[in-house]
């Protein structure tokens, strides 16, 4: 049969990669067609993360939520893929037998095999191997859905950072040849895609093959990709401070599409937190390394992640990382969050004495001290004028066109439908809590009195 297949993702970018994915080889190799809504649906898929606090009991209420339809038509089929499926396997089962397929991030490539058997009358199937990065070599080539586009370069991660789940759900670093990525660059540029972000859980590990046999570092494909016709903005995430190699830092200097962006995680600010996080750097040397990066691409946005409340952490160590923010500056914003345990990471067995009150009183401070660094970043681009790629309509006002600034930032002006997939100088004209506001000055391909009359 024919799968209409609904998928619902959660989590990180490269979960929402992993979803794209899945649907195009249901759809090469089974003659699939995506739906919008899980009631018109033959298959629902649920693409989990275990990253955030008590992931695997939302996943089995979305799976209890989803039985109705299953029981209104046993014709229909439900899938658990991702992170929890690669950590929970056959006891997913267990806890809800009328899923019919299990499957991880690293076997999504034999989901059609799956589905077949299961349609045959197998039984439920699961596999939640870790084949190396065989499912690159059975995936079609992506379908470009508009001006930006995800590639994932690299799977896993070597880390095992004490509170981390992503390398028992992921495995380790495994990096894709970097001919079989800017293959994939340049179909994506072939189907109008500007700009492409680059993926991997530990994406500046990337050490992919070259032709010759030799090794190419994420600086040396940062500017492969930038030598690729039509792509013109190049961003990647996420990284990791202690593999943030030289190469990188050049890219920054020399490579003008690579975007004024960085999303560089540290975690925390006390280098004894750091220590028990198992992050492999300290505070000066993350200090260092982003005075490096600024020195080689002034102007640079700045983001990263923070957790507050790590077993151990007190008063003064949190004191710490609210002083780190103030020192180094966070204009990119932070994801911040309190911390949970993941089960099986080595910090689960840590004691944690920090009372429930305390770490959200530290949230809610951080997060003020983040916010007035974002605030103040945004009011100083009033006046300015930015390179805006135009991703589409906006989503405040479906009759004005929204794209993003080579910082990140979410930018909203009236314009011309036919500007999307373009780039516009954009002057800065209000500066709101989530985006900007602005006017077109300038639209790539026309005149400036072209563009500005039809902007209004």
């Amino acid at each position: 049969m024919s799968e209409r297949v609904y998928v619902e993702t959660q989590g990180c970018q490269m979960n929402d990669y992993d979803a794209d994915r899945l649907v195009d080889v249901l759809v090469s190799q089974a003659g699939a067609r995506r739906v919008e809504r899980p009631e018109e649906a033959d298959l629902l898929l649920l693409n989990t993360c275990s990253v955030r606090e008590k992931a695997q009991e939302k996943v089995f209420s979305q799976l209890g939520r989803w039985r109705r339809y299953k029981q209104a038509d046993p014709g229909v089929l439900i899938g658990v893929g991702g992170c929890v499926a690669s950590q929970e396997g056959a006891e997913i089962l267990r806890r809800a037998p009328f899923v019919d397929l299990v499957f991880g991030p690293q076997t999504l490539h034999r989901l059609p095999q799956m589905l077949a058997r299961r349609r045959a009358g197998a039984d439920a199937q699961v596999d939640v191997d870790f084949p190396e990065i065989e499912k690159f070599d059975h995936l079609p080539q992506p379908r470009a859905e508009g001006a930006t586009a995800y590639v994932s370069v690299m799977e896993g991660c070597s880390k095992y950072c004490s509170f981390c789940v992503v390398p028992y759900t992921r495995g380790d670093e495994i990096s894709r040849p970097v001919a079989d990525v800017l293959a994939e660059v340049r179909g994506l540029a072939e189907q109008g895609v500007r700009e492409v972000n680059l993926l991997g859980q530990n994406v500046n590990a990337y050490a992919g093959v070259l032709d010759d046999g030799e090794r190419a570092d994420l600086g040396l494909l940062i500017e492969a990709v930038a030598r690729i016709p039509g792509i013109d903005r190049i961003r990647f995430t996420t990284s990791h401070p202690a593999e943030f190699h030289s190469g990188l830092i050049d890219a920054y200097r020399d490579v003008p599409e690579l975007a004024d962006f960085l999303h560089l995680p540290v975690q925390s600010g006390s280098d004894l937190i750091l220590k028990l996080m198992k992050r492999g750097h300290d505070i000066a040397a993350y200090e260092a390394l982003i005075e490096e990066i600024r020195a080689a691409r002034p102007g640079l946005v700045l983001a990263t992640d923070l957790i507050v409340g790590f077993p151990g952490e007190t008063e003064a160590e949190f004191e710490e990382t609210l002083a780190l923010a103030d020192r180094v500056g966070f204009d990119g914003g932070a994801f911040s969050f309190v911390y949970s345990p993941r089960p099986g990471t080595p910090a689960a067995e840590l004691h944690d004495g920090v009372a429930e009150a305390d770490k959200r009183a530290w949230l809610q401070r951080l997060q003020a001290r983040l916010h007035e660094q974002q605030s103040a970043a945004a009011q100083a681009l009033l006046g300015t004028t930015q390179s805006v790629l135009i991703d589409g309509p906006s989503r405040r006002d479906p009759r004005e066109l929204s794209g993003r600034t080579s910082g990140n930032r979410v930018v909203n002006f009236p314009g011309d439908p036919a500007w999307i997939g373009r780039f516009a100088e954009v002057e800065i004209t209000e500066a709101r809590t989530h985006s900007l506001r602005g006017r077109v000055v300038s639209v790539e391909g026309q005149g400036l009195q072209a563009a500005v009359g039809a902007g209004g």
